[in-house]
């Protein structure tokens, strides 16, 4: 079971909710120890100024801004507490929106929003409510001394918090070059919606795919641990310049539609949860 790691209330209007928050996402990211290839010890990081060689502790370090090249100015903790938002863990509605308004662009991090003590049947109707409404609502959320901007959504059967950038933090594609236009080709486009079409399914299912590179990345790892020959795999074939948009459109219909379709595997491989689990075991056995 997943551990609270926070507790707040929702409020807008006249009411509360109280509840408790749970990260939505855990990393699976395969990470690793810096070593000194001599004696495999592991490395201390360490802090040097640049003006006078000295290793500095953090003691010794204070907090600047570069407002020009070069040019710093020095802010105190006590100035940066000055300007902390109180938190009170309190998450404000501002007001609801259709959720389809929001863009993913926007989309941060996601929190999990289960009712707290005396709070299921407030919780259990907010989120029925925002259901039949189709409407997210916009709030801000107090907490560790900032202000946040966050999006609640009903979704998955309960209410789902997601921190949101703020409007300035977020790029626009004027900022980047998209070339010239261009004329399309006729039936180009249909050629492409009838590919895509043929790509399609009814909903995104995202079990359905693995993180090939992590699972290749464990495999190496169990095999140095029991002492085998790592293989090298095979370079992919590189992918052939597109010459001619309406040719590739037509070669990739051709392609898809003379695919087989691809029968379900009876034994899937292990999750990778469980695969983790088995490449620290056989590290300990090693040891």
């Amino acid at each position: 079971m997943a551990h609270a790691i926070a507790s707040g209330t929702i409020s807008f209007g006249l009411v509360s909710v109280p509840v408790k928050l749970y990260s939505a996402t855990k990393s699976k990211s395969v990470s690793f120890n810096l070593l000194h290839d001599k004696d495999k010890s592991r490395l201390k990081q360490q802090y040097i100024c640049s003006t006078c060689g000295e290793v500095v502790d953090r003691g010794a370090m204070v907090k600047g801004y570069e407002y020009a090249k070069e040019q710093y100015v020095v802010v105190t903790d006590d100035e940066l507490k000055a300007l902390e938002q109180k938190t009170e863990q309190s998450i404000e509605i501002e007001e609801f929106v259709p959720i389809a308004d929001v863009d993913p662009i926007y989309f941060d991090k996601a929190y999990l929003l289960g009712p707290d003590k005396g709070g299921q049947k407030a919780y259990r109707l907010l989120r029925a409510a925002m259901a039949k409404a189709g409407k997210a609502a916009v709030a801000k959320f107090a907490t560790r001394g900032r202000l946040q901007l966050v999006v609640l959504r009903e979704g998955r059967g309960g209410l789902i918090m997601q921190t949101i950038f703020y409007a300035d933090e977020v790029r626009g594609f004027e900022e980047i070059e998209r070339g010239d236009e261009v004329e399309l080709k006729h039936g180009e486009l249909d050629l492409a919606v009838q590919l895509i079409e043929q790509l399609a399914a009814a909903h995104f299912d995202a079990a359905k795919y693995d993180d090939n590179y992590r699972q290749r990345l464990l495999e190496l790892i169990e095999r140095k641990v029991a002492g085998q020959e790592v293989v090298t795999l095979p370079a992919q074939p590189p992918r052939a310049q597109i010459i001619d948009l309406m040719e590739a459109l037509k070669a990739s219909l051709s392609a898809k539609q003379a695919r087989p379709p691809k029968a379900a595997s009876a034994e899937a491989r292990p999750p990778s949860r469980t695969r983790e689990r088995a490449t620290r075991k056989s590290v300990a056995k090693a040891k």
